[in-house]
C-alpha cells in the first residue's frame, strides 16, 4: 500500500460539538449531543436509522444550521474551519460526463489545490481504479463511482475527513483499502469522524491499530427513557 498524499498539519487541532439539538417536524430528531475530537482520532458515529447522523454531519460542517448548541474549531465558532474539512455525504458530487481521473482534477481545481495528472492516478490506482481512470462515470458500477469519490481524500490536504457511510458499496478489498487510509491519516495526525452501521477497526499500513472512538445517537425519547 502506498501511503496517502495528504499531510496533515503538525499542530493540535480540535473539534468540539456542544449540545447540538435538531428539530424536524417539531420534534427532536436529537438533542444535547456534544462530543470532542483531537488531532490523531477517529470518531464512528453510530445509531439506528432516522436517528440523525446524516443530520448531525451537516451541522458539523456548516451545511445545516443547528437549532441549539455551537460547533467550534480551535475554540472558533464554525463554520471557519471549511478549509480544514473534507466532507463526502451520500450525494457523490461527481460529475458523470467526466472521467474518474478529470473529476479529480476538476475537483482540485474547485478547491485551488494542486494537484498532478501523476498524484490524480496513483490516488485513482490506491483506490483500485487503474486502468478506468478515463473511463467516464456514467459507464461505472455505483461501487467504482464511490471508489473514485474517496480517492479525492488521497488528493486532499484537510485536517478533518467528515463521511457519511463511506464504506457503502464497497466490495472487501475496498473496505481493506479504505480503513488503512483512515488509519494511516489518523497516524499522521489527521481527524476522522464518520458513520456506519458496521463495527469498524483501524490499522495502519505499518501494521499499527488505530483507536476508534464511539458515540451513539439516540432518540431522544429513548435516552430519557433509559435515565428515568
Amino acid at each position: 500500500m502506498r501511503a496517502p498524499l495528504n499531510q496533515a498539519t503538525s499542530h493540535t487541532s480540535q473539534l468540539t460539538v456542544d449540545r447540538l439539538t435538531c428539530l424536524r417536524g417539531g420534534r427532536a430528531l436529537f438533542s444535547e449531543v456534544s462530543f470532542q475530537l483531537q488531532s490523531g482520532q477517529a470518531l464512528h458515529l453510530e445509531g439506528d436509522n432516522g436517528v440523525g447522523k446524516t443530520s448531525l454531519l451537516r451541522i458539523v460542517c456548516g451545511l445545516s444550521p443547528a437549532d441549539a448548541g455551537q460547533v467550534t474549531w480551535q475554540s472558533t465558532q464554525a463554520p471557519n474551519f471549511r478549509s480544514a474539512l473534507f466532507y463526502l455525504g451520500h450525494a457523490l458530487s461527481l460529475k458523470e460526463e467526466l472521467s474518474a481521473l478529470e473529476n479529480l482534477q476538476s475537483d482540485a481545481a474547485m478547491a485551488g489545490r494542486a494537484l498532478s495528472t501523476a498524484q490524480a492516478l496513483q490516488a485513482l490506482a490506491h483506490m483500485g481504479l487503474r486502468g478506468r481512470e478515463h473511463l467516464p462515470l456514467r459507464v461505472m458500477s455505483q461501487g467504482q463511482k464511490r471508489r473514485t469519490a474517496l480517492a479525492r481524500l488521497l488528493a486532499s490536504r484537510a485536517v478533518l475527513w467528515v463521511l457519511d457511510e463511506p464504506f457503502v458499496a464497497l466490495d472487501a478489498l475496498a473496505v481493506d483499502a479504505l480503513r488503512v487510509l483512515l488509519a494511516d491519516h489518523v497516524s499522521q495526525g489527521g481527524m476522522v469522524l464518520f458513520t456506519s452501521h458496521q463495527t469498524v477497526t483501524l490499522t495502519s499500513s505499518a501494521g499499527q491499530e488505530v483507536p476508534v472512538l464511539r458515540h451513539r445517537l439516540q432518540v431522544p425519547q429513548l435516552r430519557a427513557r433509559e435515565v428515568a
